[in-house]
């Protein structure tokens, strides 16, 4: 039992690795190799856990998904339905960033744009989890549209939030200075007044 705790303990601490290599190196770019050196590990040690890249690469994804979720998603589901989802959802994608939970900014704003073009099973988990994504922020949308907090088209509206995400991710991992989301906060802010 206790060697089977220990064994999920590395494991997880492995793909927390992997994921911040991820962000620096692309999915692509994350190897049994590169991740061995870099936890200070044998090859073969890391075998024992991951068969293949694909594994590893899969494995990774829903790492960086649980860590997105518990930091991101997961405050905004406690806020208030509506326009303090949406809120509360953005502010802490912001505050995602300046953790530096990952070196490489946010894990799936650099997957997407890496995997968009490669068919395979690592390509459909993306699109599961950015489809996803965007989902809960239209939902919280339409919910601010029913209570009448926001008059727009929820769709339009999780296009126009991800997309400004995006654009937040971009500049701040480029910048390297938390004052980098001042403007995506001022225009999210302005967005979410209806202006």
């Amino acid at each position: 039992m206790a060697e089977t705790v220990k064994g999920a303990r590395t494991k997880q601490a492995i793909l927390r690795e992997a994921a911040s290599l991820a962000t620096l190196d692309g999915l692509e770019g994350l190897s049994i190799g590169n991740l061995a050196a870099a936890l200070g590990m044998s090859k073969s040690g890391l075998y024992a856990h991951f068969q293949s890249k694909q594994e590893l690469q899969l494995a990774t994804i829903d790492t960086a998904s649980e860590i997105f979720f518990a930091e991101v998603v997961a405050p905004a589901l406690a806020a208030p339905e509506g326009l303090a989802q949406l809120r509360t959802l953005c502010e802490a994608f912001f505050e995602h960033l300046t953790r530096r939970t990952f070196p490489g900014g946010c894990f799936f704003a650099g997957a997407v744009l890496e995997m968009g073009t490669r068919p395979g099973l690592v390509k459909e988990r993306i699109v599961e989890f950015q489809t996803m994504f965007v989902g809960l922020i239209q939902q919280f949308a339409s919910t601010a549209v029913e209570r009448g907090e926001l008059a727009d088209d929820p769709a339009l509206l999780a296009f126009e939030i991800n997309g400004l995400l995006l654009a937040a991710d971009a500049v701040f991992v480029l910048r390297d200075d938390d004052a980098a989301l001042d403007t995506p906060r001022a225009v999210l802010a302005r967005r979410l007044r209806g202006e």
